[in-house]
Order: C-alpha cells, then sequence, then structure tokens
C-alpha cells in the first residue's frame, strides 16, 4: 500500500498527498485518472508528478471534497491509487 506522506483540507478539498511536489518537475490532474477517481468519491481528482529527470509519472495527490471528512477522505485516497496503480 502507498504511504500518505500528509492529509491537509485547504478551501473545498482535502489534500491526501502521497509524494512531496517537489520532486516534480511537472504536475498535472489528467483526464485519464478521472474516472477512476470518481467511481471511488464523487468530484476526486487525482494530480500526477513527472519527476525531475525521468519519465515516470506516479500519483502525487488525490484530491477529495472537505465534506467527505479526513478519515473518510485517506480510505478513499487509499482505494484510488490501488485502481490506479492495478
Amino acid at each position: 500500500m502507498t504511504e500518505i506522506e500528509s492529509v491537509d483540507t485547504e478551501d473545498d478539498y482535502i489534500h491526501v498527498r502521497f509524494n512531496d511536489p517537489d520532486r516534480y518537475e511537472t504536475i498535472r490532474t489528467p483526464d485519464w485518472a478521472e474516472n477512476a477517481a470518481q467511481s471511488v468519491s464523487e468530484n476526486a481528482e487525482v494530480r500526477t508528478g513527472k519527476q525531475k529527470g525521468g519519465d515516470e509519472w506516479e500519483v502525487q495527490s488525490v484530491l477529495i471534497e472537505k465534506s467527505v471528512g479526513e478519515e473518510k477522505a485517506t480510505a478513499q485516497a487509499h482505494r484510488i491509487v490501488d485502481k490506479i496503480e492495478s
């Protein structure tokens, strides 16, 4: 299971961070991840990052609506990452 680095509530979302954004040269919210994210949590978003000097993309963070609550958001973020990585 991918380890969570931090969980922060900002604006309308709970940001479940799996990797430090500073390790990436580019961060995107790809359309292809939207189906996996929203099949677990409505309006969820996945941000992926491309490592500096590399070609690989990985999940940087998952954004879950704030109304879900941090505990449930953490569980949903893990389910989303599992769907993407399988």
